[in-house]
């Protein structure tokens, strides 16, 4: 396991009866960063609600061997962050699936964090669409991108 996971912070706004409900299907909270893969990214969820959804990622070990943040490692953080706020709108007894996943890269980045903000485009009761901006430290976009995912009962 990689030593860059930290744990969800308490800014962390995640329903109880939502956590409660994944505990009972023996899912951390860590899961809620991404799994193994978003542990792998250091990928940290720092706000979460079905309207909004806010985390970071490191370049540092997410690069290509140019130095520039790899594009899949993008599209790995803006579909955990979509997938988390579709998830919480789903609500509990059903869960998110991402569909179609677009991802335009405006410019590099090669060093520092990134922060992506998913945000609600259309909250659906069959699916539902995020429309996720990454910026590096200076507040640049980097990536743009838009996440459908569909939204299934357990």
């Amino acid at each position: 396991m990689s030593e860059r996971h930290t744990e969800p912070g308490p800014e962390l706004k995640i329903p109880q009866d939502v956590i409660d409900h994944f505990a009972k299907l023996g899912v951390d909270i860590s899961t809620f960063s991404g799994g193994h893969l978003g542990e792998r990214l250091g990928i940290r969820i720092v706000e979460a609600s079905p309207d909004r959804v806010v985390g970071t990622m490191p370049v540092e070990g997410n690069q290509q061997p140019y130095g520039l943040l790899h594009g899949g490692a993008s599209a790995s953080l803006a579909e955990t962050l979509g997938s988390v706020g579709a998830m919480l709108h789903a609500g509990p007894g059903r869960y998110a699936v991402g569909v179609d996943l677009n991802a335009t890269h405006h410019r590099s980045a090669t060093s520092g964090l990134v922060t992506g903000v998913a945000t609600a485009v259309f909250k659906g009761r069959t699916a539902a669409t995020y429309e996720i901006a990454i910026t590096d430290d200076q507040g640049r976009r980097i990536t743009s991108c838009r996440l459908t995912c569909m939204l299934r009962d357990t």
